[in-house]
């Protein structure tokens, strides 16, 4: 028998139309890609050049560290762009909350774009380089639970891992595009051009993708689950204090599930792998024309194990799909820097594709399993605030990290054990989660939602 949810019936009993959900895909796929190219448009200008321009006086040394210093302090506002679009997505509505975000994204990014230097304004450059940083961090804090619910609360029952793939497809997308913009740009703008204009084109250029964005996503229906929401006037006044009076312990081990993926992706979209092997005076010095062309190669395998992984998840559940991808991304962590360091661009590329195949299985049924953890009253406010804190646990300050190892020891092995720690701790938070695929979203069946999906434990 044909259940509603396969039918096309969307949690409110309506049936949505298969251009109904292409749209949202499409909106999904192309409001995440370029909210993420604009957030890894800056980690790579990071570690590229920002060192350089913004940073010069602190010394060779500790002014990349500044320069990855400043990627990371954006995800400590994060949970504050969480918990302000989390209330306002729960209370007014997801769609509200996806078009905030993209402008805020937007408007940061092209001004970074337009920022003199320190040669130019002395401390004020870096100054308003990291007030602008922050402010993408507050925008990229709202942007990912508003387009996950959009994705996966319109989607069948038997196809919300599938859906739920689009949203996450657009960081390997944003990676793609972020990589493949720089490495153009070092084509047209080769050597000291590069660092005095050629940098910059692709800051510009967000504010036309932006345009592009906004568009889509106003044409895209509100979710569902909150138009019913709305309807019965059953929004929580106070989602967030529900949230953490009743799903502290969920939160945190949803917060530990992403961060071992997002330590480890932090190493090419947070720019370390481009730093550490493109500079000069570094043990590698490799072209960084060849090194962005290998990340960009790294960034489709993300792209295509992303999409599997979202498809697989339907068919053999969130949780195993999940412990399937730990299991690869260690063994990409442990053969990372020494394909790395072998000087070949070859291996270098093999290591990051490696990699990837893991990032994208552990990635891929992400937006499902939150979706299904939290009630849908509050379930903004979880996915949300679950994704900042794991962001800040793990991709933060992941590249600083990576460069303050390598300067005390003097070699990569200590980054490896690092990241290979941060996968583990994600693997046993994976195994404390019951897989609950498939459970009802609308808010008819809260008291089923409300049971604790944490192994041991009867309600949360």
């Amino acid at each position: 028998m044909t259940t509603p949810a396969a039918a096309g019936f969307t949690p409110t009993g309506t049936i949505a139309t298969h251009a109904d959900r292409r749209r949202v895909v499409f909106a999904t796929v192309v409001g995440t890609t370029v909210e993420w190219y604009d957030f890894f448009i800056y980690a790579f200008a990071a570690g590229l050049v920002f060192a350089q321009l913004f940073f010069e006086p602190a010394g060779e040394g500790f002014a990349q560290i500044l320069s990855f210093f400043t990627v990371g302090i954006s995800f400590l506002f994060r949970p504050f762009g969480a918990f302000l679009a989390g209330h306002l997505g729960d209370k007014y509505g997801r769609r509200l909350v996806l078009m905030l975000t993209l402008i805020l994204m937007g408007v940061a990014t092209t001004l970074v774009g337009l920022l003199p230097t320190y040669a130019a304004i002395g401390m004020a450059a870096p100054i308003l380089l990291i007030l602008l940083r922050i402010v993408q961090g507050i925008s990229a804090g709202g942007e990912w639970g508003g387009a996950v619910l959009m994705a996966v609360e319109h989607a069948p029952k038997t196809k919300r891992g599938l859906f739920g793939a689009s949203p996450q497809m657009g960081v390997p997308l944003g990676l793609l595009l972020a990589s493949g913009m720089m490495a153009l740009m070092n084509v047209i703008a080769p050597g000291d051009a590069f660092l005095e204009w050629g940098w910059r084109v692709p800051f510009l250029l967000s504010f036309v993708l932006i345009v592009i964005g906004y568009y889509i996503r106003r044409r895209v229906e509100e979710s569902p689950v909150f138009t019913e929401l709305a309807e019965r006037k059953e929004q929580t006044r106070m989602p967030i204090v529900q949230l953490f009076r009743k799903h502290t312990p969920l939160v945190l081990l949803a917060a530990l599930v992403f961060a071992g993926n997002n330590a480890v992706g932090y190493m090419t979209t947070g720019g370390y792998i481009q730093g550490y092997a493109t500079n000069p005076e570094g043990p590698l010095a490799l072209d960084r024309g060849a090194v962005l062309n290998a990340v960009t190669i790294s960034g489709a395998t993300w792209l295509l194990f992303t999409w599997i992984a979202g498809w697989l998840s339907d068919r053999i559940g969130r949780r195993t799909t999940y412990l399937i991808g730990w299991g690869v991304l260690l063994v990409g962590v442990f053969l990372l820097f020494p394909l790395v360091n072998s000087g070949s661009i070859g291996l270098l590329t093999l290591g990051l594709v490696i990699l990837t195949v893991g990032l994208g299985l552990t990635y891929g049924p992400q937006a499902a399993l939150y979706t299904e953890l939290f009630p849908a009253s509050i379930r903004f406010s979880g996915v949300s605030i679950s994704y900042a804190l794991g962001a800040i646990l793990g991709g933060a300050f992941a590249p600083m990290i990576a460069q303050a190892l390598v300067q005390a020891t003097g070699g990569t092995t200590a980054v490896t054990w690092y990241l290979a720690g941060m996968v583990i701790l994600a693997l046993i938070a994976t195994l404390l989660l019951r897989d609950r695929s498939g459970i009802p979203l609308g808010p008819d069946h809260e008291a089923e939602q409300a049971v604790s999906p944490i192994r041991g434990l009867s309600r949360a």
